[in-house]
């Protein structure tokens, strides 16, 4: 049922899309969703270039045949479409579950609109319960997880696959910080988050989506705050 309603939302993300356009292209199973039917937009010719938020991401663009630009060459997007984590009734989110938040907060911050797309089970009341990411610097872990201790989270180092720890696209290690969830005040968690020495990028982005296209079964619903 969620695979139906992620292409759903994904679907609705593509007819945003006119010829011509600049993309921010997401990272995570909803946004491989919105770059596989993009391809077939492009394929049938549709005329886009693109910023993907992950490595992972770019390759896929690559193998389906969608131009890829830089934000050097294209410094302003006209849409970027993304996936959450978790997503809140004021258009608060959680992202970095797959450890891009911050190529993805870059792409976001660079297009004139950032939707995003995502199934039912990512809307909560009240974020936290899906852990937040901490993007970091590895010499600053131990004071950042005291700091995160402090505010109430359950703190641990992201590890990959073989046990050491996770590193991003850019190098970094990330720390998911379990409240609960009992982030009532995200914008205020968000700016006191990165004030802290060390921290490369979280993944609270407040004030940030446009709109959110959910996914319910074959269903769409457009939440816009």
């Amino acid at each position: 049922m969620s695979e139906k309603a992620k292409r759903v939302a994904a679907a609705a993300a593509v007819e945003l899309v006119e010829d011509g356009m600049t993309l921010g292209i997401g990272t995570g199973s909803t946004a491989e969703y919105f770059i596989e039917l993009l391809g077939q937009k492009v394929h049938a010719g549709l005329s886009v270039s693109g910023i993907a938020t992950s490595d992972r991401s770019a390759a896929l663009c690559r193998r389906l045949g969608i131009s890829l630009t830089t934000l050097d060459d294209t410094p302003v997007l006209d849409l970027a479409v993304d996936g959450t984590d978790e997503f809140d009734g004021a258009l608060n989110l959680i992202k970095g579950g797959g450890g891009a938040l911050l190529r993805e907060k870059i792409v976001a911050g660079a297009a004139k609109r950032f939707v995003i797309i995502a199934d039912g089970s990512k809307q909560v009341d009240v974020l936290g319960a899906f852990p937040l990411p901490v993007e970091i610097i590895p010499m600053a872990r131990q004071p950042i997880v005291q700091r995160l201790t402090d505010l109430g989270a359950a703190v641990t180092l992201r590890l990959d696959a073989e046990g050491a720890p996770f590193r991003t696209d850019e190098g970094h290690w990330i720390l998911d910080g379990d409240f609960g969830p009992t982030i009532s005040e995200p914008a205020r968690l968000a700016g006191d988050i990165s004030t802290w020495p060390g921290v490369v990028e979280h993944g609270l982005f407040c004030g940030m989506a446009e709109r959110i296209l959910m996914g319910s079964g074959d269903q769409l619903t457009i939440i816009t705050g």
